[in-house]
């Protein structure tokens, strides 16, 4: 895959979790960075893997494998994380390698309620040459309940 494709409209960040095919909006990403060290948190959900200390900054980690039903890993010096920013707070997903930054027309992508209204971290699927994407919402990652357990272990722990 080319890493900057020029076409029209919606940017994604592209990247792979055992293989390419799942994707952010650009416009969500603040940073990738090199897999670092992470902090258990207790009482987090179990989603959350713990944090990390970002330019003195507290960001949790997700285990976005385990939010979409996929093997898990232990967490490498290959690994990236990216860190996003939700409507609430940043936060970091651990994944494989981000393949990179493309453009999408609104012909590319398929509305996720209406192709997998089962889908609900989805906020759209994309055809890249071949490959099938999955654009991800991160405002739909955490459940309310998720968040509620988060916000309470954060100020619990005081980290």
């Amino acid at each position: 895959m080319n890493n900057l494709k020029n076409i029209d409209n919606q940017k994604i960040v592209l990247f792979s979790l055992d293989e390419p095919g799942y994707a952010l909006n650009l416009s969500a990403v603040e940073r990738i960075i090199r897999a670092v060290e992470i902090t258990p948190l207790p009482k987090a959900p179990d989603i959350v893997l713990g944090v990390i200390n970002f330019q003195g900054e507290i960001i949790p980690v997700i285990d976005i494998r385990k939010r979409f039903h996929l093997q898990s890993h232990e967490i490498n010096l290959e690994n990236q994380f990216i860190i996003a920013r939700t409507s609430k707070r940043f936060v970091v997903l651990v994944v494989d390698s981000v393949v990179g930054v493309y453009e999408l027309n609104d012909n590319q992508v398929v509305d996720a309620e209406e192709a997998f209204p089962y889908a609900g971290y989805l906020s759209g699927v994309a055809k890249i040459e071949t490959n099938i994407v999955l654009i991800n919402d991160l405002e739909k990652f955490l459940s309310l309940d998720e968040e509620q357990k988060l916000d309470k272990a954060l100020n619990e722990n005081e980290v």
